[in-house]
Parts: structure tokens; sequence; C-alpha cells
């Protein structure tokens, strides 16, 4: 017999009955009941029923253990009766009568506990990760997290990508987030950096002659950590392509996805290939007020600033005479709402630092509230009827500076599709926004920059970026989004020196700076780069989303705290003197925290 095992803890059924097995796992739970103790002993593939009467040698060494100890039990499979059949496990129709019990490793009291999905303080919970690892749904997010990263990597492979590893230790790129550094210990002063991506590297496997590049590959950004955000690590599906169009790509990926989503969506609804809706970013923030929008939603934002340019209703006036717009988003079937649940939602709207939230009621046609008051019975009806709004919808009003308005407009648009219970259940609906700015005015550097991957080509090339405004300039950039979360984000790519320059001079680099940051690529361009676009996924976003949860740390094995700190290994930690001499590194003392 084996020396721990015979079976796994979800291996045994009603046809085992009869035989000598040998169980290994955890105690995951024990119920006393008078001279008998019932224990459910756990592995990574399930639970068997393990009983212990007076008979059994076994009865006292179980009773003294503390849940979560390891055992090897050997004992004999028995039928369970009718009553006792356990349908909701599948080893639930046999038990196993403890013959004796071999102690592998004894638990110390739990800091939290296993058995049950108990809510404990994440710090708790990080800390002892390794049992955190051990409760049910989390030890399934991570088993199923892997196989779709395994289900994500045969699709690719099935339509011709090969996947290639990058570099870790690399050069600092610009990427929109902060690098990690790495000191170099050979050549002191100078530092290698995590890669944020392996933007550079993949590009420059296709001008090396590459065709269809693919990596499951981490990415370092050292930046804020938030909920739909891991800090430090994370990781996407890259991958690029070869002499290809945007929309090519498009049609390559959307099966992929598509495809991957519908294996493991348990049966909700998932947009079909060939039907993911291509959205202008310009159209997205108009209609959804966000480049991210829930196509679950099925509310449309409204831009009526010509309904308010003369008005009764002066606060409106005023916003669109000083250049500001108004935008509407639909509540529909409201009339049997009270004024409490239109004011409830101005004052959320406050509490979310907007100025407020204006609203008009209708009911059986008859319009309430100041703005109709004030604007008039006939400017509401003209206004009703150009967006749509029946005699029992009412409407929620966002007015401002119109980058302001589109924001609040959004907010509301998904706030009013929860609280109308509006949101399409159980269905991941795709989509991509494409058309993208190619540059945004920084208000903090008071400069034009990259909106998004300043590799980019630019629609209209080298002729646009030398006699367009560069903030009317769009890029052939898209993102595929998925119940208004961005799941990946791609584009084509500037294949030409010259462009690459100039793109860059328009952002306040000069040649010299494009020459030392990223030489790589831009002697490479110099020497037959094909043209070429690909796109990353957010892998770690996938599976939250599959998962259906709403935090990454549900789905990670290890992740950090909200500070960006590893309880369980303790990092980051100081480093020896002797580490920072060879580094040639000082560190400067903080002074304390006030």
């Amino acid at each position: 017999m084996h020396a721990y095992r015979t079976h796994k803890c979800a291996e045994l059924r009603d046809f085992h009955v009869g035989e000598t097995v040998r169980l290994s796992g955890w105690v995951h739970r024990k119920r006393d009941h008078g001279g008998v103790l019932f224990v459910d002993l756990r592995d990574h593939y399930g639970m068997t029923q393990i009983v212990a009467d007076t008979d059994s040698p076994a009865l006292p060494i179980l009773e003294a253990l503390r849940l979560e100890s390891v055992v090897t039990i050997d004992g004999e499979v028995k039928a369970r009766s009718a009553s006792t059949v356990n349908a909701n496990l599948p080893t639930g129709q046999i038990e196993v009568f403890a013959r004796s019990v071999t102690v592998l490793s004894k638990s110390e009291e739990l800091p939290l506990p296993v058995a049950g999905e108990q809510e404990y303080p994440e710090e708790t919970r990080l800390k002892y990760r390794f049992l955190d690892l051990r409760r049910e749904t989390l030890h399934a997010n991570i088993v199923k997290r892997t196989q779709i990263i395994r289900e994500t990597r045969r699709r690719m492979e099935d339509i011709g990508f090969t996947e290639y590893s990058t570099p870790i230790l690399t050069a600092s790129s610009p990427e929109g987030a902060r690098d990690f550094l790495v000191p170099s210990r050979i050549h002191a002063g100078k530092f290698f950096a995590l890669p944020q991506a392996p933007q550079q590297y993949k590009q420059l496997l296709m001008v090396a002659g590459f065709d269809r590049y693919f990596q499951i590959a981490p990415c370092f950004r050292d930046e804020d950590p938030r909920a739909d955000r891991l800090p430090g690590e994370f990781y996407q599906l890259d991958l690029e392509m070869s002499f290809v169009t945007q929309e090519e790509i498009w049609d390559t990926m959307e099966p992929v996805m598509a495809g991957v989503f519908e294996a493991f969506a348990d049966g909700k609804k998932v947009t079909p290939a060939g039907q993911f809706p291509r959205i202008p970013h310009s159209k997205a923030m108009l209609d959804y007020g966000t480049d991210k929008p829930d196509l679950r939603n099925p509310l449309i934002i409204h831009d009526v600033t010509q309904y308010f340019k003369t008005s009764g209703f002066g606060l409106f006036e005023r916003i669109v005479e000083g250049g500001g717009v108004v935008r509407a988003i639909p509540a529909p079937k409201t009339a049997d709402k009270s004024r409490k649940f239109f004011d409830d939602m101005n004052e959320w709207a406050r509490s979310e630092g907007h100025a407020g939230l204006g609203y008009v009621t209708r009911k059986g046609g008859e319009f309430g509230g100041p703005i109709a008051k004030n604007h008039g019975e006939e400017g509401m009806r003209a206004l009703y009827d150009a967006i749509g709004l029946g005699p029992d919808d009412g409407c929620f009003f966002a007015a401002g500076k119109e980058e302001q308005a589109a924001k609040l407009a959004g907010a509301a648009r998904t706030r009013t599709g929860e609280q109308l219970d509006l949101i399409e259940k159980d269905a991941f609906r795709f989509c991509w926004i494409i058309d993208f700015p190619f540059y945004e005015w920084s208000e903090e550097d008071k400069k034009v920059d990259f909106a998004h991957n300043p590799f980019s080509m630019p629609q209209g090339g080298l002729q646009a970026l030398e006699t367009q405004d560069p903030l009317t300039i769009k890029a052939y950039q898209y993102d595929m989004v998925c119940n208004g979360y961005e799941l990946a984000s791609g584009s084509i790519r500037n294949q030409h020196p010259d462009l690459m320059v100039k793109a860059f001079e328009i952002t306040g680099l000069t040649q010299a700076d494009v020459e030392e940051r990223f030489g790589g690529m831009y002697r490479a361009f110099q020497f037959g780069a094909p043209p070429h676009g690909g796109m990353a996924a957010g892998v770690d976003r996938m599976v939250m989303l599959l998962c259906g949860v709403q935090n990454l740390r549900e789905i990670t094995l290890f992740p950090m705290n909200q500070r960006a700190e590893d309880l369980l290994m303790g990092a980051p930690s100081p480093a020896m003197a002797k580490q920072l001499r060879e580094l040639n590194i000082r560190v400067v003392e903080q002074p304390p925290k006030a």
C-alpha cells in the first residue's frame, strides 16, 4: 500500500464499498455525536467523511487534534444509510470507518477559520495566506485561473501564434506608470527596470521577422493599488501580429476571447465572436460617459445642450452660455418613485464631489421638479420627444464643462441602472472602443502629451502630425471592454523612425531624447520594419470577471495589501549594509511622520 494514500479525498464512490483504503489530508471539520466522531477529511481534490467510534483506536487521537492538522487514515469504505446520503458531496454516498490514524503534522490554534466562508480582516488573510488558500472558494478560484490561462494559451496556439519569452530586466519605458528600478552591481549608479509591459520587445520581434507572437507576460508597475488593479505585479495576454490592419486584429481576437469566456461562463450569455460592437471613443464618451461602457445597462446618455440655450432655468442657461454642456440620463418608468428617490440621487452626486444632479419627474405626462417648472411645459415636451422619453419616465441632468458633465453623466447612468434594476443579469457583453485621441492636454504639466500608447500609429500619418491640431488627431488605438472593465488595449504601431521622432517632438522630446530612450526600436525601424499591431489583455481581470468577484486579491495566489506590502513574506524589507555597499547605494533616512 502507498505510504500516504490509495485514493484522493474526492475519489471514493459506492462501488468502493468494502474496500480497505488509505487517505491523507487536512482535518476540515469535526462533529462529536456522543461516542461517534465524524471528521471531514480534505485534500486538494475534495472531501471524504471519516467515522471513528468507540471501537476505533483512531477516536482518541482524532478527538485530541485541532482542525487543519494533517493525518493519514486507514479504514474501510461503507455505504451511508439512505437518510444520511449527502447529495451535495461527490463522495456523499459513502464514509470511511477509521481503523488507524497517523498524525503527519499538528496544527496550532488557527488565526482564521478554513471551514466556511466567514469574512475576515484582509491583513489577517494576507499574513496567513497559506491558510486562506485552503478555503473552498479561493482555492477553486485559483484552480479556475490556471484553467483559464491554459485555455487561452491553447486557443492562441491553435490559430498560429507562438509563445516567446521576453526579458524581465530591461530599460525604463514610458508606459504611463512608475517603473520598479533594479540597481546594477556591475554598472554603478545605473538601473534596470522591471517591464511595465513587453511593448518594445514584442515590436522588435516583429522587426526581427517573427509573425505572430504571444506571451502570458508578467508586468510590473509601481502604482497605487485599487480593487480592479493589483499593486506591483499583474499578468497580460500579450500579442503582436505583422502585416495586419486593426480590423484583422479584432477579427482574430474576438473568437479567442469569446471562446474563453464561453468555456468558463457557467451558462451566462457571452457576446458572440463577430458581433462585438465597435464604438468610436467620442461616441462612447457621449452615449455612456466613459470609455469603458457596461453594455448590460440599456440607458443611453443624450446631449441636450441646445434645449437650454434659452431657458427659464437660469442655471443651465448660464452654463451653456459659458461653453458648458447639459447631458440627460433617462430614468425610465419612475412614475411610482417618490421625490426622495430623485433627491437621494442628487445627494449621491454631491457626495461624489460634483455640484449636484438635476432631475425632472413625469407622471402620466405631467412634469415635476424645479427644472421642469422653470424650463416650461413646451420646452420639456420638445426635449422628451427628441430623446424618446415617455409619459412616465423621469430624467436626470448633468451640466458643466464637457469633461465634468460626461463623468457625472456616466456615473449617474451606472447608478440609475443599478437603482432601477436595469442591468442585464448573467451576461458578458463585449465591445471595442476605437479611434482614441492620439494626444491629450496635460493640465498638470501644461503641455500636450500622449493619451494612450506612445508607439501607436496616428491616423493620417506624418501629414497629420505636421498639419493638424495635435488634439484633433485620432490614433489606430482600441480597447476591448467587457461589463464596464477595460479588458484589453492595443493599437497599430508606428514603424517609421521619422514619424516616431515627430510624434515625440510634439510632446516636448527631441530626436536625441528618442534615440537615447528608445534606441533599440529607433535603430530597428531603420532596417526594414513591417506594419504591425497587437494588444494586451489583462489576465487577472479576465479571471476576476469569470470568477464573479470584485477584487483581484480573490483570484491571485500571493497578493500584496493596499499599502503594497507582502505581509506573508515581509516585503519590502530593508537591505543589508553589505548589499547596499555592493550596489553603491546609500539609503537616506526619512524624517519621522508628524
